[in-house]
């Protein structure tokens, strides 16, 4: 922190600090640097969030996405202080600035929002100050009450005034009102009255907006990221385009989909209301140990192998296997895409089959074993015979290159995502120094980290650059837990990761998915759709696709290991079609939806039933979303709830009018009002709120 008197010209650039790139782990050259020491300020300001690691890396924001500044902020005595918090944009000029107000009296926490409106490297910091107008006002009212120093005060209140009105614009209606203020506290009368005139509310509209600071304190400068609204909000789609248009001759061969068949379904996805055509890997696939049906270890010679074994005489990451078609082909899958408002994402895993060409080429990327054979990849006791790792510590300035060019192929060809396969197994700096690469050539490239993997690497995959993060939302079936996780995503890593909530992928079908059947599907699509602002399904999931392989968390006859067809007209009877098309329309029409920074969970009488609401935040468009969910697949159960009226923005004395934006009727709730949901019928509510 430092005072008014001191020069923020010392400051490295925010450019050149965030360019640093940090010497070679274990050449010797890199040492730790000492924190920046400074005197505390004369209104000391501590304890600022969003801030990574002191600063050293930026915080999440997005365009058009309010974000919450916090700060502890207090001072010597007895005299008022105020706090603003001011947002800068990539080019130095100042886009925002808002008064912050203490929500923790006794703790002096203050908190105030912003809201970037560019994508780009922007920067915040907070003001604090002696505010002599509120010091005066508070004395003034106090003393004038009790007969004490009553003209004294008026006279100090008149020089206040007066040195406000210095300050504000020549000729503006504000200036003018502090002057004939300061002019009617100087005649002759009862002091309470002259009082009036300065703290009418002219007047202290005014000084809000032309306040008249003292001791004027600046807090350090802080970055935040900001990305375009997708890395926030988006509807994924996940599928194999080889499966799309495959069938079966009746001798049992597999004819394989094609990129022109997998075009073709873009028109489903795009009905459905999704927003990303999301591919896993189109590449070549190798043949050496090449895995048959269920992940067999023995392949017949039908067996198409799975894509994630990537790389064969045919190519590597930056081919596409024959059977699905040619670049021309994928150019027309992107340019269909693009003509339905549709992103496309491609499956990135950074692995190689046996045949893959790096293994001929630089042998030296991969692990080699004692007796000389090279290491395939492993997660004991589970063994992929069909992959080799790559190895990060050997030539890693020529791995890096190698994968920023096949990354820089693929956005040439029109992707605009990746889905990154277990990014956790590879090393944070080459990830840091890849993402700020992209950020400067390709800034609207988003990445989405697959971490199935602890906290502490799962957020710092997202501090050092990954846009949006897969999670634990899988595994969060009881409502106290899933209450317990949006609350911590929403409020405690949202500087850190954006979550992207997929009920099931082609690796997970979880227990609860197993046996739960079509209303499993839909509960967990309702919660998925609402929790988070980003939410996936695999193909499949419109289907209920719920048998599992005998001891395994995912399907049976796995889509990664052969061809599935499938008819897809049977989700709009049998399965959950229009379910999910109503979700998606639901989210597109609630901007408090598209945010994550604003959940609150109201409580219920029922562990079954979970409630929680979406408001959204200060600087956005007002609107507010209720969800009741029942929990429980098999059985009805019913709930009172404590609605929280001040998170809703509704006075405590009125009801409310909720209209169902899933059944289409309209209720009036109070403060306590009764649900009964039906797994099998009505299993949710998605209210939207008016106050009548």
């Amino acid at each position: 922190m430092s005072t008014s008197s001191n020069s923020r010209s010392n400051r490295k650039p925010a450019a050149q600090e965030r360019r640093s790139v940090p010497a070679k782990a274990g050449s010797g050259s890199a040492r730790p640097q000492r924190a920046p020491f400074a005197l505390v300020g004369r209104i000391p300001i501590v304890d600022v969030w969003p801030v990574i690691e002191e600063g050293r890396w930026p915080a999440k924001a997005t365009v058009g996405e309010a974000f919450p500044v916090r700060a502890t902020v207090f001072r010597e005595g007895h005299d008022a202080w105020s706090v603003e918090a001011v947002l800068t944009r990539p080019d130095g000029t100042e886009a925002q600035r808002v008064r912050m107000v203490d929500t923790k009296p006794g703790l002096d926490r203050y908190e105030g929002w912003l809201v970037p409106d560019t994508p780009g490297r922007w920067t915040f910091h907070i003001e604090s100050w002696s505010d002599p107008y509120r010091t005066w006002e508070h004395d003034a009212v106090l003393k004038i009450e009790a007969d004490v120093d009553s003209q004294l005060m008026i006279d100090e209140g008149v020089k206040v005034l007066e040195r406000a009105a210095e300050g504000m614009p020549q000729g503006s209606e504000d200036r003018a009102a502090v002057e004939r203020a300061a002019e009617a506290m100087k005649l002759e009368g009862e002091p309470a009255q002259l009082i009036s005139h300065g703290i009418s509310e002219p007047v202290k509209s005014a000084l809000e907006r032309h306040p008249l600071r003292d001791m004027l304190t600046f807090s350090a400068e802080y970055e935040v990221k900001v990305d375009r609204e997708l890395a926030l909000y988006g509807s994924w789609y996940e599928f194999f385009p080889r499966s799309t248009g495959a069938f079966q001759n009746p001798d049992g061969t597999w004819v394989s989909g094609t990129l022109k068949t997998a075009a073709d379904e873009l028109d489903r996805i795009k009905a459905m209301g999704f927003t990303v055509a999301y591919l896993t890997p189109v590449h070549p696939i190798g043949t050496t140990n090449r895995k048959g049906r269920n992940n067999a270890l023995t392949a017949e010679p039908d067996d198409p192998g799975s894509p994630y074994g990537i790389g064969s005489h045919e190519g590597g990451h930056d081919a596409i296997h024959p059977e699905l078609g040619t670049f021309k082909d994928f150019d027309a899958f992107v340019g269909k895409a693009r003509s339905l408002g549709l992103e496309v994402a491609l499956d990135i895993a950074l692995q190689a089959s046996p045949d893959h060409p790096w293994v001929r080429e630089h042998p030296e990327w991969f692990t080699t074993r004692a007796d000389g054979s090279i290491a395939y990849a492993e997660n004991p006791p589970k063994k992929y015979q069909d992959i080799y790792p790559l190895n990060f510590d050997n030539d890693p300035g020529g791995i890096y290159v190698a994968i920023r060019d096949l990354l820089e192929l693929w956005v040439e060809h029109g992707v605009t995502l990746f889905r990154i396969d277990n990014p956790h197994t590879k090393p944070l700096p080459f990830w840091h120094r890849l993402m700020l690469e992209f950020e400067e050539k390709h800034p609207d490239v988003i990445f989405l980290s697959e971490a199935f993997t602890k906290p502490p690497m799962l957020q710092t995959l997202g501090a050092i650059g990954f846009h949006q993060s897969y999670n634990y939302f899988a595994w969060r079936n009881e409502r106290e837990e899933i209450e317990e996780y949006l609350l911590e995503l929403a409020y405690e890593t949202d500087h850190l990761v954006r979550p992207a909530f997929w009920p099931t992928t082609h690796d997970i079908l979880t227990p609860y998915m197993q046996r739960g059947g079509v209303p499993a599907f839909s509960i967990r699509a309702i919660l998925a759709a609402t929790g988070a602002p980003t939410w996936g399904i695999y193909s499949g999931y419109e289907l209920a696709e719920n048998i599992a392989r005998p001891g395994a968390e995912e399907q049976i006859d796995n889509e990664k290991y052969q061809f599935k067809s499938r008819d897809y007209s049977l989700g709009q009877s049998t399965g959950i079609t229009p379910l999910l098309t109503r979700l998606n329309a639901i989210r597109a029409a609630h901007p408090s939806l598209q945010r994550l920074r604003n959940v609150t969970i109201h409580p219920t009488s029922s562990d079954k039933i979970i409630c929680f609401s979406k408001r959204t935040n200060p600087g956005e468009p007002e609107d507010t979303v209720i969800v009741v969910l029942n929990l429980d697949p098999f059985i009805t159960h019913d709930a009172l709830i404590t609605l929280d009226f001040e998170a809703l923005g509704v006075p405590e004395e009125m009801a409310i009018v909720v209209d169902d934006e899933l059944s289409e009727q309209t209720f009036e709730w109070g403060r306590r009002p009764f649900v009964r949901l039906d797994p099998r019928g009505t299993v949710a509510h998605i209210l939207s709120v008016r106050v009548p």
